[in-house]
């Protein structure tokens, strides 16, 4: 099922949640929603769902236009962060209730819910769990019955909030590997909703990154990574080290900086802001650099550098333990970035502001 949405915009009373999205989502294809908390992410995934209505725009899917149609005619398979299993329902009748809740024109036979399920489990890895009930299962299991649910019902997309956010790391990691395969077995157009990069960036085909209701960036891991396309994106990507640049044929330049690694930009020579994340500098040992190595830890994997300037500004950089130089408290270092983005100073400063929300158009009923 191909998705396309357009202008899609949403208000809560007086704030704007969608502030115009518009993105195409490819038969098949796993997305993910990325962003903090509150960038519009599950209430975008809720108006695909028929849970809610925008206050303007459009959602085509395998066009048909779905806003007009209730959730229980949409086909979507909806798994929430916290499960939402029925407790006085075995794995096995979990599974099987939307086909059981049919209307009896629509309803499979006992045998093919039966085969059905069985089928499920087994893709599931949970047939031994099959009359089991939720209380005696734990957090990553009855996520796996949730989504065995929401497939049973041969949904034309898929809708994950966050599936993984209530287990723990190790399990989520498994979980992770394990729902990739079984989209590769359906072959269902999925989108889910995280906040978390690296389940993010594991999973899916492409990556929408959503910032205060609007799309910023859309495309896969490494080009996320490291070309952020806004101040925002280099933000929320760990580039927590912002230093002020000068922009010269393309090349970012400033005292004890070497970055000749990044790519030039297309800009307009002048001041910009280099944005770094700290595990993407290297240090060369320069007398004439202004940054002084004023800290180092270790944790064993990795080193903790700080480097200060005369005038208070200091920047971490983190480094290999078995591969940094050897680093000397008090002694100078020119930074050289691995990777970076450089956005112009008027560029960073309208990022930042709040953009309009396009006009909006009477509601649908």
């Amino acid at each position: 099922m191909t998705i396309a949405i357009s202008s899609l915009t949403k208000r809560f009373d007086q704030t704007a949640v969608l502030r115009g999205i518009d993105l195409t989502i490819n038969d098949g294809e796993l997305v993910a929603l990325l962003g903090p908390s509150g960038s519009g992410k599950t209430t975008l995934l809720k108006i695909i769902a028929g849970l809610d209505w925008p206050d303007a725009g459009g959602l085509v899917v395998n066009g048909q236009d779905w806003l007009p149609l209730p959730a229980q005619k949409r086909r979507i398979g909806f798994v929430f962060q916290h499960y939402a299993l029925f407790p006085h329902m075995t794995v096995r009748d979990n599974i099987a209730f939307g086909l059981t809740v049919r209307p009896k024109s629509e309803r499979p036979s006992k045998t093919a819910i039966a085969a059905k399920v069985d089928d499920l489990l087994g893709l599931l890895q949970i047939p031994h769990l099959a009359d089991r009930f939720p209380a005696q299962l734990s957090g990553g299991q009855r996520q796996r019955v949730a989504l065995g649910r929401a497939l049973a019902i041969e949904p034309a997309v898929l809708l994950l909030d966050e599936p993984f956010g209530a287990l723990d790391a190790a399990i989520r990691r498994d979980l992770r590997a394990w729902l990739r395969e079984v989209h590769q077995a359906t072959g269902s157009t999925t989108l889910f909703v995280t906040h978390d990069q690296e389940e993010a960036f594991e999973l899916a085909d492409r990556v929408v990154v959503m910032g205060e209701g609007r799309i910023e960036q859309i495309g896969s891991a490494d080009q996320i990574h490291d070309h952020p396309a806004s101040p925002f994106v280099a933000r929320f990507m760990g580039a927590v080290v912002e230093l002020p640049v000068t922009l010269r044929a393309g090349r970012a330049e400033a005292a004890g900086l070497d970055a000749r690694m990044l790519e030039r930009r297309a800009m307009a020579d002048g001041p910009a802001q280099l944005f770094l994340r700290p595990d993407a500098i290297a240090l060369d040992a320069d007398p004439a650099s202004p940054w002084i190595l004023s800290h180092k830890a270790s944790n064993g994997a990795m080193i903790r550098a700080t480097l200060r300037r005369a005038d208070g500004t200091e920047v971490p950089v983190d480094l290999l333990r078995h591969s940094a130089p050897d680093l000397s408290l008090g002694t100078a270092y020119r930074l050289r970035p691995l990777t970076g983005a450089v956005f112009p100073l008027d560029g960073v400063a309208q990022n930042d502001a709040p953009r309009p929300l396009p006009i909006l158009k009477e509601k649908r009923q």
